[in-house]
């Protein structure tokens, strides 16, 4: 499998935790660290993706021993110059593997569908499946596909619209992927990003946990557990590892 190419260069890394959204907020973080410090218990914890160091830093300092794959060797230096203990993995989460077994594996902020082919995404979860302990946990947040927000013939979901923001979602049904345009204003200059997914449904996601030998344990809206419904438009959710590959 080839590696994907890395969007998450020098430029992007620079203003990555500048982000002004909810994921970002102190209040977002301390419950996504709550739940996966209650979900790690006294083991140790793998962060796949793990970029700046968002989650896996306040993790860390709660005390549960976190380690990290990231493809991209910018935002792990952004990640580094905030704590320089936290042992992380250059490679594609898809198929890295590091030493030893955990009690947990994560990926937040729609990570999974920065891996681009459904080969990949099961990969992943076959990887996840690999590094943990039988009955740890592997934790995805993801967006919930908007697909009810398309008009017939319409293709783009607008996200974000300020006067220095721009954000749309260009999605592709008949290939499930989309493509995240940012738009933003920079020293009175517009920048633009394009970053392409693939988008996944959480039923796919479950078949691909059955996959791996894991199964569903929870799933809820977001980090504050709370119920999962017709109406949620992200979600978080808990694989139990029963059995896996070895």
């Amino acid at each position: 499998m080839d590696a994907p190419p890395d969007f998450f260069d020098d430029p992007v890394a620079a203003t990555y935790d500048d982000d002004t959204t909810d994921e970002f907020s102190a209040a977002t973080i301390a419950a996504a660290v709550d739940a996966l410090a209650a979900l790690a218990g006294t083991g140790s914890a793998l962060e796949l993706a793990i970029g700046t160091g968002r989650i896996a830093v306040p993790l860390a300092e709660r005390g549960v021993p976190v380690v990290g794959i990231d493809l991209s060797s910018a935002m792990v230096a952004r990640l580094r110059a905030k704590r320089d203990d936290i042992p992380v993995t250059i490679g594609d989460i898809a198929t890295t593997r590091v030493t030893g077994s955990f009690s947990l594996v994560y990926l937040v902020f729609n990570t999974i569908m920065n891996l681009t082919t459904q080969a990949a995404q099961v990969a992943c979860f076959a990887t996840a499946a690999a590094h943990l302990e039988p009955g740890g946990t592997l934790v995805i947040e993801c967006m919930v596909p908007e697909l009810r927000s398309l008009p017939p013939g319409a293709t783009v979901v607008p996200f974000h619209v300020s006067d220095e923001r721009y954000g749309f979602d260009e999605y592709d049904v008949a290939q499930q992927g989309l493509v995240s345009h940012h738009l933003a204003l920079v020293d009175g200059a517009w920048t633009r990003a394009s970053i392409p997914f693939r988008y996944v449904w959480p039923a796919e996601l479950d078949l691909m946990a059955e996959m791996a030998g894991m199964r569903l344990r929870d799933r809820w809206s977001g980090w504050d557990r709370s119920p999962f419904t017709s109406e949620s438009t992200s979600h978080v959710s808990v694989w139990e590892r029963y059995a896996g590959p070895a």
